[in-house]
């Protein structure tokens, strides 16, 4: 039914030449960004594990911390310690292009550069456990920021992979087939309309020279 809508002309057939050249351009462009971001996506995948694998034994030590300062001391004492925070953090958020994809960076900015800063209570009156447990989740947290952040980009990059995969088989298995076919079946066209012509100029010819008493 397609064909029947399509004008088999030279000036038809060179433009869907032009298309089809700029579409297997765009295939190739296409699938060399679709197995680049499949490269970095492996890369980030892995850095994913082996940071989640950091973050959840950090946050092991943190939790077992917690449980064993618990042991030691009334729940009301930890309340009290843990009051007031001695240290405030921000988080700056930023972007970073992969290939057309705007993935997250998080920066740690801390009010206070002094690691003491941390402990907002006084080290005489409480467990060294409590102190081992709020140490550990200072330093776990670059990690969970980093974690978070890497998961994030992930996320975002398998879209885009996605995305660019559609495209790829779109211009692989329909756009650039349809366009070959309709190359093929103007170039058919034009070829019977140039026979059908020399037949008409051969008979038009024999016609004249039968008129004119060369056929006898």
């Amino acid at each position: 039914m397609a064909k029947k809508q399509i004008n088999p002309t030279r000036m038809e057939l060179t433009r869907v030449k032009r298309k089809l050249v700029t579409a297997r351009r765009g295939h190739k462009l296409l699938k060399d960004k679709r197995d680049e971001l499949m490269r970095q996506f492996l890369e980030l995948v892995k850095l994913n594990m082996s940071l989640r694998l950091e973050a959840e034994a950090g946050l092991k030590r943190c939790s077992q911390g917690f449980a064993l300062a618990r042991a030691m001391m009334r729940d009301g004492e930890i309340n009290t310690a843990l009051l007031a925070p001695g240290q405030e953090a921000a988080i700056e958020v930023s972007e970073k292009n992969i290939m057309s994809v705007r993935v997250p960076q998080f920066e740690i900015k801390l009010k206070s550069a002094d690691a003491g800063n941390i402990y907002s209570y006084g080290l005489s009156f409480t467990s060294g456990d409590l102190d081992d447990a709020v140490t550990s989740l200072a330093d776990i947290l670059p990690q969970l920021l980093q974690l978070a952040q890497v998961e994030k980009s992930c996320q975002l990059m398998a879209a885009e992979i996605e995305k660019t995969r559609r495209r790829v088989n779109a211009l692989e298995y329909v756009m650039i087939p349809e366009m070959e076919e309709t190359i093929k079946y103007i170039s058919m066209k034009l070829d019977e309309n140039e026979r059908s012509n020399q037949a008409r100029l051969m008979k038009v010819k024999d016609m004249m020279l039968e008129a004119a008493g060369y056929g006898q």
